[in-house]
């Protein structure tokens, strides 16, 4: 809890001296018409990223295996598109690192590693023998 309103409060007040400090050297108009190219591009990009990661998904599925990386990415992906479309240079860094899948997969194998540990444990099956003594004639 105390990390989710730390970030409510840093994030804005990294995107504002990133804003200032980036305005000063390259002006403002400069700067707005960055923010605006960023957000295209990063929209673009995701558009490609995702249909990229539901074409894998389909072969996952199509080889009965779980496309439990799929899922996550294409989470992260959606994410990556509203820090892309939300104006500012440090949302907007993030937003890209989450596109290229080189970086995502490095956000997201802590995740599946934990995912793989717990199937591991899941394929143990409890059961109880129940013998019943048939009355013969």
């Amino acid at each position: 809890m105390n990390t989710i309103l730390i970030s409510i409060i840093a994030i804005p007040i990294i995107e504002i001296l990133l804003f200032i400090k980036i305005g000063e050297n390259i002006g403002a108009i400069n700067t707005i018409l960055l923010i605006i190219f960023t957000a295209i591009v990063g929209v673009y990009f995701a558009r490609i990223e995702g249909v990229k990661t539901i074409k894998s998904g389909f072969v996952n599925i199509y080889q009965n295996k779980l496309p439990i990386y799929e899922m996550l990415s294409g989470a992260s992906i959606a994410i990556a598109a509203v820090l892309l479309i939300i104006p500012g240079f440090f949302t907007d860094t993030m937003g890209f690192l989450l596109l290229i899948p080189v970086t995502r997969k490095l956000f997201l194998y802590p995740i599946i590693k934990k995912n793989k540990n717990q199937t591991k444990e899941d394929k143990t099956i409890e059961a109880e023998i129940i013998e019943e003594k048939k009355d013969e004639l």
